[in-house]
């Protein structure tokens, strides 16, 4: 079925292509949402102001996207996570953690356009690509940490509230007030 494409769609064409779809697709889906029409000269000739304005759309998507890659490059996060003393983690970092880091950084970058060939397994650095749109590429820097554990945390031979609180229970169990004195 051929069809006439008022808007662009990712992976079948932009909006004004004549398009080769299959019937079901181009009936139950396309057609429907207004996404296309048939191709008679009539629409060839209506479409011809979608067509500007779905130009002067991708231009201003582009310029977006290549100003966020400008701010994205060299930027570098770094993401804790639980690992064994051997720097293996315990799960893994993937786009979605990586995407959240650095939007906390201020960043809009979304889970999908992290692209990686698998996700980090061990603690380390890792250059990752970030796909923002056809030909607008940039190069992420991801530091993957181990994360304090309690133990780690607690220094030796600092006193904690509740070994504080342990203590005072004993020595009052015991009769001793706080100034080492016995009650009578």
């Amino acid at each position: 079925m051929k069809l006439l494409l008022r808007k662009d769609i990712t992976k079948l064409g932009l909006c004004g292509d004549i398009v080769d779809v299959s019937e079901g697709y181009g009936r139950n889906y396309l057609l429907p949402h207004n996404m296309a029409l048939t191709p008679t000269k009539a629409n060839l000739k209506a479409v011809e102001q979608d067509k500007k304005e779905a130009a002067a759309l991708r231009e201003r998507v582009r310029a977006m996207l290549v100003a966020t890659a400008k701010r994205l490059e060299g930027a570098e996060v770094t993401i804790k996570s639980a690992c064994t003393p051997d720097g293996h983690l315990y799960g893994s970092v993937g786009p979605r953690e990586i995407s959240h880091a650095l939007i906390e950084e201020g960043h809009s970058v979304h889970p999908d356009q992290v692209k990686m060939s698998h996700n980090i397994k061990e603690i380390g650095t890792l250059e990752v690509p970030v796909v923002l749109g056809d030909d607008i590429r940039v190069t992420v820097k991801v530091w993957v940490v181990a994360e304090k554990t309690a133990a780690e945390l607690e220094e030796p031979g600092r006193e904690t509230e509740v070994t504080h609180v342990a203590s005072s229970t004993s020595d009052q169990l015991s009769g001793k007030t706080d100034a080492g004195r016995e009650e009578h």
